[in-house]
């Protein structure tokens, strides 16, 4: 079956191995693609865009390995809206389980008199011509109006309907260069659903890049808007300042379920797993401060955080760290920490304070902290050696070796 999102169910379409590729030091050789591929249906994507195949040897080889290998998610290539695009994306895909060819064609004005030089009109014939062929080698085939966002509104529903009537089964309307903000970006959605003849019968996609950080923010309208799969990458890698990111959107529909009441095939304790094979394949991890994958989303230095999280992790902590795969949260120890989590740390350690103690122990870590940027185990250890009162300071429990 074709159509395989309802209105309470929701397509994940990962272009991690395309899109995020197309990011400056993320290219993949064929073995890290299939290693990445596999990931990403051990989360559970539904759709995995494997490359651009008219685009070099390396990719069309890649797709095809990719085609081969890998059998839950349907497999797709890109194409632009051009014959010899669209039969090497069908060669590449021949021996995919499900496969799916993606066409794109610009549509704002901008885009077809600048870059392709081409009027409304021609462009109308080519999305027909091309959507057609696509359907003679696969009856899966989603078409993108290219930079959708600024593409005025009138003609973008009459490229829409045109790519329908010659047998697009998904619509993707991309915020191709990252202009659009939440409320316009869903309610092109909501315009273009009312007005289309056939919309109906057709998925309806979101595809945002993060220009002015709203990439995210624009795939939950576009859902709010009636899109049933968005397209994104782990990590957020991507052309500029990156696609939406997956692990961030289905974080969101987790926890605020309450808002975007759809169903996915995602596994979300898998998301995390994903997020690391990445950074091995690309050698490079995400920002410490990125959203549910980074290496601070569930660390905690301010004492208040501290004290609370100890207390109950739900005091600052929105989503459980094994709810999307991280091990577990981090206690930071630092100059903004405070007594509880020295001592719950220390008590890791071995060690049992009484109260003047911990004080003592306590002055002498917030003065160290105030010269260090990193507090380690050993610094604790030495600390407490200092400026222990009693022998019986420490206890007799052992200093585990994974501390």
């Amino acid at each position: 079956m074709i159509l395989d999102a309802t209105p309470d169910r929701l397509l994940f379409f990962d272009t991690t191995l395309r899109d995020g590729e197309q990011s400056p030091g993320c290219s993949m050789t064929q073995h890290e693609k299939l290693a990445m591929a596999h990931a990403l249906e051990d989360l559970g994507v539904d759709i995995l865009e494997a490359g651009f195949a008219i685009s070099s040897e390396g990719d069309f080889a890649g797709i095809q390995a990719v085609a081969k290998e890998i059998r839950q998610p349907r497999i797709t290539s890109l194409a632009r809206a051009k014959r010899e695009d669209i039969e090497r994306a069908a060669a590449a895909l021949e021996h995919a389980e499900r496969s799916r060819i993606h066409i794109f064609l610009a549509s704002s004005d901008i885009h077809l008199q600048y870059k392709l030089k081409m009027s409304r009109e021609e462009a109308l014939e080519q999305v027909a011509k091309s959507v057609r062929l696509a359907r003679t080698y696969v009856d899966d085939v989603e078409f993108s109006p290219e930079d959708s966002t600024r593409t005025e509104i009138d003609f973008l529903c009459k490229m829409v309907q045109v790519a329908i009537e010659a047998g697009a089964t998904t619509i993707n309307m991309p915020d191709t260069v990252g202009y659009s903000v939440p409320n316009e970006y869903g309610a092109m959605f909501r315009t273009v659903r009312e007005r289309v003849p056939g919309a109906d019968k057709v998925i309806f996609s979101s595809h945002c890049h993060n220009d002015l950080g709203l990439a995210v923010a624009n795939s939950l309208a576009a859902i709010d808007g009636g899109a049933r799969q968005v397209e994104c990458t782990i990590n957020g890698i991507g052309e500029r300042a990156g696609n939406a990111a997956l692990e961030e959107i289905a974080a969101a529909l987790i926890v605020r379920a309450d808002q975007y009441p759809v169903e996915h095939g995602l596994k979300a304790d898998q998301l995390f797993p994903a997020s690391q094979q990445l950074a091995k394949v690309i050698s490079f991890a995400p920002s410490p401060n990125k959203a549910v994958v980074g290496s601070n989303a569930f660390a905690h230095e301010a004492g208040i955080h501290q004290h609370g999280v100890l207390s109950n992790p739900l005091t600052y902590e929105i989503m459980t760290p094994a709810s999307v795969g991280v091990p577990t949260n981090r206690m930071v120890l630092g100059k903004h920490s405070g007594r509880h989590a020295l001592r719950s740390r220390l008590h890791d350690l071995g060690y049992q304070l009484a109260a003047p103690d911990l004080d003592a122990a306590y002055r002498a870590f917030t003065e160290l902290a105030d010269k260090k940027k990193a507090i380690y185990d050993q610094d604790l250890i030495n600390l407490v050696a200092h400026h222990k009162r009693h022998e019986d300071l420490i206890s007799t429990e052992p200093i585990s070796e994974a501390s």
